[in-house]
């Protein structure tokens, strides 16, 4: 039960599932509950009278997906769940309404498929919520130590090699779990992931549970269930919990995971209490006795329901007429026209006018793919760092409503997808995603570089990611060969341990840190090489150097080269960096990490994106609050 006492019982939520279970598809009914927002301004009242503890209103508002940023001023980031990633048109309209008035004119995606607002005023919350809500999005549980956001392959319903469709099951795991009191009381956060696919889109191996698609000798679907995957301190790759599971089990084998993990887990010392800890701490064949447990209690004492769900296998085609399509210049000039604003890096909005057939064939080679259904393709919209204007996600509803579904999946690489696109509408559709300054080529290769927020506005963080990302964008895109050479490697980097990035499952990462030379502070990295998730699990990156921040584009141009020279016949650069001996990867930095006081240079006291000396300030951090 949470302060403000408004938590659903138990018994109208488990029923929501057999209400909602028929909305699978395109026709969502709504994540949002206006009894949320009112018992937030109702709390807030309550903390501004002094009946609430800061502690007490912090962890409070953390699970309706408010954050404290580090500014010393009102500062909040507003996190925003976006259910496996699928947005419509209207709630695109929604964000974009709540990014123009309440933040800084744009949105970030997150690796976790969820929108972030940053620099939103506290009082500011309320309102934003409400827009939200008319549009079915929620900030409950994107925060605080709760279930969150649960993911899913953007791919899922038409891509070409997966065995089912595992968006309606991840949504009704969605609502099941939505306000339930259990949710939102737990030791730590708990991630949830669903793939459909061979390859595993939504890293489900580092995950708290994850579900991938599986299909009977007799053609009934379940799920090959992996329990206590994590990054961060203590890297864990998923350990398998059922070989095949009946779709049927579903909620309450998540109902058991969760028992087991209030029951037993840590509430104390917060940097070490996600459930991969309790799993150790227990061992897996004692956590797994007392889950067993807790699935038969589940189904003796119908502590969770059957999940009744029979939807197709695959998406139905979209059979309605479709929007007329803006105009490229039209499109050029309301972007052009509503700009982002700071503080901190914004995108930046360049449109294209005329794109080359040289441009326009680069992006089809790396930013479309197949659908399942034939005639139709993925196109994958390049969104760098994550980073949509307000006007770019009204455009981007509009184009959806025009060629495709009337929906967007954004991706865990902080991209967006459309699907449904007719192969005849590619070449418009990209004109116009050009002229909104979203053509960029380069989806999935390793100038699609991922990035969390950074000590732009995060408390943990230790440098400026953010500044990194964009500046490793900017390198890469300058440099087609080394494009070219990288050969399935990707990017991703965090400004601190904890990996919001993803860094530890890259290729190449980057962990943000700091070094002393005399008495001043140098902003520096991490050098992380051959991580990466398959179908058998996890594999996490090795620390291979620490280099000053300003030296990180040689750094990844000699980590190239030396795949390009060393690589076996046929070899991919992720399968090289996951085999190649950390110590000679450490051998060819070496000279990059040093530094003295005699040889730096004033830039390497100044971290990227910042103009002053970089005087590092990791303060006490909300994620565990």
């Amino acid at each position: 039960m949470g302060i403000g006492g408004g938590e659903q019982p138990e018994k109208s939520l488990s029923m929501s599932v057999t209400d909602d279970v028929s909305t699978h598809g395109r026709a969502r009914l709504s994540f949002a509950s206006v009894a949320d927002i009112d018992e937030f301004v109702a709390t807030l009242e309550r903390y501004e009278r002094g009946e609430l503890t800061p502690d007490q209103w912090r962890a409070f508002r953390l699970v309706r997906g408010t954050y404290g940023q580090r500014q010393a001023e009102d500062a909040q980031m507003l996190r925003v769940k976006i259910p496996q990633g699928l947005l419509t048109s209207e709630q695109l309209s929604a964000l974009a309404e709540v990014g123009e008035r309440y933040s800084r004119h744009f949105g970030h995606i997150t690796t976790r498929q969820n929108v972030q607002f940053h620099f939103v005023k506290l009082h500011d919350a309320e309102p934003a919520m409400r827009r939200l809500a008319e549009a079915g999005l929620t900030t409950r549980e994107a925060c605080g130590n709760s279930v969150r956001n649960i993911t899913a392959c953007p791919y899922a319903g038409v891509a070409v090699n997966e065995r089912f469709d595992v968006t309606p099951y991840a949504e009704a795991l969605t609502r099941y779990l939505l306000r339930r009191p259990l949710s939102s009381t737990l030791p730590r956060k708990f991630k949830i992931a669903f793939e459909g696919c061979g390859e595993d889109h939504a890293a489900t191996a580092i995950h708290d549970l994850g579900f991938r698609a599986e299909v009977a000798a007799n053609l009934a679907r379940g799920f090959r269930v992996t329990a206590g995957g994590g990054t961060a301190i203590m890297c864990a790759s998923a350990g398998l919990l059922h070989e095949f599971l009946p779709a049927s089990d579903l909620l309450r084998v998540a109902e058991a995971v969760l028992r087991v993990f209030h029951r037993l887990g840590d509430y104390q010392h917060k940097q070490r209490n996600r459930m991969k800890f309790l799993i150790k701490a227990l061992g897996w064949d004692r956590w797994r006795q007392e889950y067993d447990q807790e699935l038969e209690a589940c189904r003796r004492d119908h502590l969770a329901p059957l999940l009744d769900l029979d939807p197709p296998a695959v998406e139905a085609r979209p059979n309605w007429p479709r929007d007329p399509s803006p105009a490229p210049s039209v499109i050029a000039s309301r972007v052009s026209a509503a700009p982002p604003n700071g503080p901190g890096l914004t995108p930046t909005v360049v449109p294209v006018y005329q794109a080359s057939d040289e441009a326009y064939a680069r992006w089809r080679a790396t930013n479309v793919r197949p659908q399942k259904q034939f005639g139709y393709v993925m196109v994958t919209a390049t969104v760098p760092l994550g980073d949509l204007t307000s006007e770019q996600m009204r455009v981007l509803g509009e184009l959806a409503r025009a060629y495709g579904d009337g929906t967007v999946r954004v991706t865990v690489d902080q991209d967006l997808v459309f699907r449904w696109i007719s192969v005849s509408d590619v070449r418009e559709l990209y004109r116009r995603l050009a002229a909104a300054s979203l053509g960029l080529a380069e989806a999935g290769t390793v100038a699609d570089v991922t990035s969390c927020p950074g000590a732009e506005s995060c408390r943990l963080a230790v440098t400026q990611s953010r500044g990194l990302g964009r500046l490793l964008e900017d390198h890469l895109r300058a440099r087609p060969d080394l494009i070219a050479a990288a050969d399935g490697a990707r990017i991703k980097i965090s400004g601190c341990p904890n990996g919001c990035g993803q860094h530890h499952i890259a290729a190449i990462g980057f962990q943000g840190s700091v070094r002393r030379v005399g008495s001043r502070a140098v902003p520096q990295y991490f050098v992380m090489v051959g991580g990466g998730t398959t179908d058998r699990g996890a594999s996490f990156a090795r620390l291979a150097a620490k280099i000053p921040v300003r030296r990180i584009p040689e750094v990844v141009e000699r980590l190239l080269d030396l795949y390009t020279r060393e690589r076996n016949a046929g070899e991919s650069a992720p399968t090289f960096f996951a085999r190649v001996d950390v110590a000679h990867v450490s051998a060819v930095l070496a000279d990059l990490q040093q530094i003295t006081a005699a040889d730096a240079v004033p830039l390497d006291f100044v971290d990227l994106a910042e103009t002053a000396e970089f005087t590092p300030e990791v303060m006490d951090g909300e994620c565990s609050a």
